[in-house]
């Protein structure tokens, strides 16, 4: 399982465990305010948008929460938020993107360049190593919603590029180009998604050590716990053992 699938499932457990609600209801806030503010504030007429209301919506993220960061683009009070990609290695040499919104560049540069180095590794340029992922569309489906065999069907009927089953569910991937018209047709077929968005998908994942994977989750977790930070990917594999301990 790839580096970036296996801890989003750890977080996903971590996260219920800790509660930490006010921080996540924080950062989806941010991202609905961003992506209203960039297009329309309808959710049909702007992907985005409608993304961010599904991320916000499978964390039980409260309506009038919703209607508020949507309401907030609007006005003239609202912060501007600058997106900003941070590219850089993780211990191990594993490669790792940042995606931020922050209304200081300085201060977001300055904790996640810490964070890299304390690490043992170190932020590099931008474009340093995004070329070794693919940026993708991907939706996601509960296990429930339909057999491995149905989905795959649907999805290249929908004209997927790749759907990989588990028993956490089903995550079809798409071009950029084709994204939101399979998104569409898999929404008329099985109903709302539970996540629909643009993803760094990496190419090749590395198998890590457990010593080394430690350090990586940790650095993942201080990045993933910045207020600035929207989303990490990286390009690792760990252990199911450390998957198990970590999770615990």
């Amino acid at each position: 399982m790839a580096g970036h699938s296996q801890f989003k499932n750890i977080m996903h457990r971590k996260g219920k465990q800790d509660a930490q609600k006010s921080k996540v209801f924080g950062k989806l806030a941010r991202e609905i305010t961003v992506a209203a503010k960039l297009g329309t504030p309808d959710p049909a007429m702007n992907p985005r948008l409608r993304a961010a209301i599904i991320a916000a919506r499978q964390e039980n993220m409260p309506k009038d929460n919703i209607e508020r960061a949507v309401k907030k683009a609007t006005g003239g009070d609202s912060e501007n938020y600058d997106e900003i990609r941070y590219e850089g290695y993780g211990p191990g040499g594993v490669a790792v993107i940042v995606e931020a919104l922050t209304d200081n560049r300085n201060r977001s540069a300055s904790d996640i360049r810490t964070y890299f180095t304390k690490s043992g590794g170190n932020l590099g340029e931008t474009g340093s190593v995004a070329f070794m992922f693919d940026r993708t569309g991907v939706i996601e489906y509960d296990a429930k919603v339909a057999s491995d065999d149905a989905m795959l069907d649907a999805a290249i009927e929908a004209g997927a590029d790749d759907v990989i089953s588990s028993e956490s569910g089903h995550e079809i991937y798409a071009s950029q180009e084709t994204f939101r018209e399979v998104a569409k047709a898999l929404e008329a077929k099985f109903g709302e998604a539970r996540k629909a968005a643009l993803t760094w998908k990496p190419q090749n994942t590395i198998a890590v050590e457990d010593e080394v994977g430690e350090k990586l989750l940790k650095l993942m977790d201080l990045l993933n716990e910045h207020d600035d930070v929207q989303n990490v990917y990286a390009n690792f594999e760990i252990s199911d053992a450390l998957v198990a301990k970590m999770g615990g």
